[in-house]
């Protein structure tokens, strides 16, 4: 087994969220054109609870305690954020654990309760996620996650309108400030009902951006609040349950969602809105009390 503990060797400093490279524009019946270039980071984030490494995660290398209590509590690992007693961040050198040089990768540490251990345990599967996949790993269709109760009813959940949803996407590029220097980077934004973002979190992976979301809403206490997320990609069934699992009752997304999104979203009963394109948007799920499920007869 591969030792990747800080001790290792000389742990790497802080892996940058962006990085520059010296590149050559090429144009029709031009010179090469000599340029610096910032692009996104990509590194693999390993994720250990109580000691135990649990998956290995593609990521931009910031904002990883919102990252990891996000994704402990919307998989299932954690019931709330009061099961998480500690994170610790570390960075973990590319010889340390394996990888080509250059490659070097974060480890977080998460000390969780031993009613949450236990059930990690139990349940324990070996998983390496990507970037553009929310399931990578899964061994069978019940590993998938998709059954759980639906999201109760909030009479404010009309408010969520196309004004104030477009609003809030209009207010998306400005704040994602990784994005507008890279261009490859999604974002994930809290809304209030008045249409105005004051969260955005940013990532490579539209999952791991919704994760540092939801992360960050646990630990300042305001997932019960009412409100609703922003997505700049399209809308998934995997950020739906993400979202619903959490208790979010509200999406919109900038591109089109997917059949199985709209679809947990009836289910569950969350609002969802795609397309999200000002003055525009396509509301495929008005939220409130969930559908009854299809006759499987």
């Amino acid at each position: 087994m591969t030792d990747t503990s800080p001790s290792a060797c000389t742990p790497p400093p802080h892996i940058p969220a962006i990085s520059h490279f010296a590149v050559q524009r090429h144009q029709l019946q031009q010179e090469p054109l000599a340029q610096d270039r910032v692009l996104a980071n990509e590194v693999p984030i390993a994720l250990v609870f109580n000691g135990i490494s649990h998956a290995v995660m593609m990521g931009t290398p910031l904002d990883l305690e919102d990252f990891a209590l996000g994704f402990a509590l919307s998989e299932g690992i954690l019931d709330s954020a009061a099961d998480c007693y500690g994170i610790e961040v570390t960075p973990v050198a590319a010889a340390a654990a394996g990888l080509p040089a250059g490659m070097d990768g974060m480890q977080v540490q998460l000390e969780i309760s031993s009613r949450c251990f236990a059930r990690l345990k139990d349940h324990r599967r070996s998983m390496t996620g990507r970037t553009g996949c929310g399931v990578c790993g899964v061994e069978s269709f019940a590993a998938l996650d998709l059954d759980f109760s639906p999201l109760p009813a909030h009479d404010w959940l009309a408010q969520v309108d196309v004004t104030t949803v477009c609003s809030a996407i209009d207010a998306l590029a400005a704040k994602q400030i990784l994005n507008a220097q890279a261009g490859a980077i999604h974002a994930a934004g809290w809304a209030t009902l008045d249409g105005r973002l004051h969260e955005v979190l940013e990532d490579v992976g539209r999952h791991n951006a919704l994760d540092k979301l939801l992360g960050r809403l646990a630990r300042t206490a305001r997932l019960s609040e009412p409100g609703f997320v922003v997505l700049s990609s399209r809308g998934s069934h995997e950020l739906v349950r993400k979202c619903a699992k959490l208790g979010v009752a509200a999406l919109a997304t900038i591109s089109a969602p997917t059949a199985m999104g709209v679809r947990m979203a009836e289910l569950t009963g969350l609002r969802f809105w795609g397309l999200c394109r000002p003055p525009q948007a396509v509301l495929y799920a008005s939220g409130g009390h969930a559908l009854p499920d299809i006759d499987k007869a």
